[in-house]
């Protein structure tokens, strides 16, 4: 499902301000506007995916209906001709909103399953870094692919990019529930029998926890610059460099890197580097990488490259031990899992937040 983390990111706004005639100021907006149902959505979804847990002992049930973001993903971008500005912003806008609530059905219980595994801390670490290298590879997939397809900047090529890329997010998303069925040895066949506190009061838990609400704040932030970036990548390939096909270069620079750091990252955990250190570390990095892209235009093509491929590095290392921490929180709340999804549903209500307001920003 890493399309959809990067393709709306990545090309959305270019798509409605300059394919699409839609106002700077309507396109942030209709950007923005459904996440803020995610922020309702996603914690409910947390309690319905807990609830499922204990009913059927597995959270599968919710992750089927996600794989029809496919269609979402082929809707959005095939916007009839007729349609320009605000009508064309109310088009897109529709299927976006569908689209974030079928991915949420996917994603909270997908990131959820770490917490539900009988493993330990450096373990959960493990199979986040998994987790991270197959996300990674849909990401550069993605990244490159998509902006090499609309190079003509055509609302027919718009359309069959999204339909290639639907085809990949079905096949991945079908390996992944295939995949946690597997894992299904490694989870508790029993649990406290205690009821789900519900929708509210999993949230008012979650966010009581103090290690977790750092935690959250830490990630929206991080969240709101990396989507930044990413939203900027067209327009600063197309006025700074004044070829717009380099937005696939600069991707391709930025994912690369974060394909091979992962297990890197790893790596130096296992040998004495906290996640927290790790954490602080990635985002100097990429805070530092971020500042310099500001001289582009001075340093050079060549220079700017290095400078992505750095941010790429920092970005593994963002992604690895935000994500790992969260299990690590969940399960220290609930020594089951049984509320470990209320966790989730913040955590992804929270990355969804950021993923809009850093294009609304820029």
């Amino acid at each position: 499902m890493g399309v959809w983390v990067t393709v709306p990111g990545l090309l959305l706004l270019y798509f409605m301000t300059d394919v699409l005639a839609v106002a700077p100021w309507i396109a942030g907006f209709a950007l923005l506007l459904p996440k803020v149902l995610d922020v309702i959505v996603h914690p409910w979804f947390g309690t319905v995916s807990d609830r499922q847990r204990a009913k059927y002992g597995h959270r599968r049930h919710m992750m089927w209906l996600g794989l029809f973001l496919t269609l979402a993903l082929i809707g959005m971008f095939s916007v009839p001709a007729s349609l320009s500005g605000v009508s064309a912003a109310l088009w897109v806008g529709f299927f976006y909103v569908l689209g974030n609530l079928l991915f949420a059905s996917f994603q909270v219980p997908y990131l959820t399953t770490p917490s539900d595994l009988n493993v330990g801390y450096y373990q959960r670490t493990r199979v986040m870094t998994y987790r991270m290298v197959v996300l990674t590879v849909g990401l550069l997939g993605a990244g490159v692919m998509a902006p090499a397809l609309v190079k003509s900047g055509e609302r027919g090529d718009y359309t069959m990019m999204a339909v290639y890329l639907s085809v990949v997010m079905l096949v991945s998303g079908t390996v992944a529930i295939t995949g946690i069925k597997r894992l299904g040895a490694y989870m508790p066949k029993e649990f406290t029998g205690e009821a789900h506190p519900g929708f509210v009061e999993g949230i008012r838990t979650s966010l009581a926890d103090r290690n977790f609400r750092m935690l959250v704040l830490s990630y929206l932030f991080t969240g709101t610059v990396t989507h930044l970036f990413m939203a900027a990548l067209p327009y600063y390939s197309a006025y700074v460099f004044d070829r717009v096909g380099l937005t696939a270069v600069f991707m391709a620079a930025f994912l690369v890197p974060a394909l091979i750091a992962s297990p890197l990252w790893l790596r130096a955990n296992k040998r004495g580097l906290t996640k927290q250190k790790g954490l602080l570390i990635s985002q100097s990095m990429f805070v530092v990488g971020s500042l310099a892209l500001a001289a582009g235009s001075i340093l050079g093509l060549a220079a700017t490259v290095a400078i992505v491929l750095m941010m790429g590095v920092a970005f593994a290392g963002l992604q690895l031990f935000a994500f790992s921490m969260v299990p690590d929180v969940a399960r220290a709340a609930s020594a089951d899992g049984s509320t470990a999804a209320s966790y989730t549903g913040v955590w992804t209500a929270t990355e969804a937040t950021g993923t809009a307001i850093g294009p609304y920003v820029y």
